[in-house]
């Protein structure tokens, strides 16, 4: 674990410096070696924060409702059509970073009633079929916009340069891993 853990430090540390020197940031706005992620797919940040940042490999997305990114409003039908939106703007947000439900290391749910734990859970579930990521669930008194529920993850996106581009196509040589 120690090691997983100093390995990844690592890789963080060194990546960052090569995020501020990339020079078309595209849809993607540097400051400070992070990248600010936002996609249209997904609704706008309701405040003064970033739909995510990505900070070297690890990738932080904040929170995100059952909200309809066209209207700006929770979607109707309760706790179990809120959880499948903010689902699916997740998966848009990670998609704008390269990153899928199969990078998500940790994830956060608040739940404004934990009697919808069942509910949120088979929806959840469906998302993260193979190794799950490590999960937090909060009872919360209430969340903005009258939401039930909202989630943020973590994820790992290997940073892909044109060198890791380039050595991904080479063929291996015998005898290297």
């Amino acid at each position: 674990m120690k090691r997983t853990l100093a390995a990844l430090v690592a890789c963080l540390l060194l990546s960052v410096p090569a995020l501020a020197e990339e020079k078309d940031p595209g849809p993607k706005e540097r400051h400070r070696g992070k990248q600010v992620i936002t996609t249209q797919d997904a609704p706008p940040a309701i405040g003064p924060y970033s739909q995510a940042i990505q900070a070297g490999p690890l990738l932080f997305v904040s929170g995100s409702l059952g909200m309809d990114p066209a209207t700006g409003k929770i979607v109707a039908g309760g706790v179990a059509a809120e959880t499948e939106q903010s689902l699916k703007n997740l998966g848009a947000i990670l998609g704008a970073a390269g990153a899928s439900f199969d990078s998500v290391v940790k994830t956060t749910i608040f739940l404004t009633e934990m009697a919808d734990f069942s509910t949120v859970n088979e929806i959840y579930a469906k998302r993260f079929a193979g190794a799950p990521p490590a999960r937090s669930t909060v009872a919360v008194k209430e969340l903005p916009r009258g939401g039930k529920v909202e989630i943020e993850v973590t994820a790992f996106v290997p940073h892909r340069g044109k060198r890791a581009e380039r050595d991904a196509d080479a063929p291996r040589k015998p005898g290297r891993d």
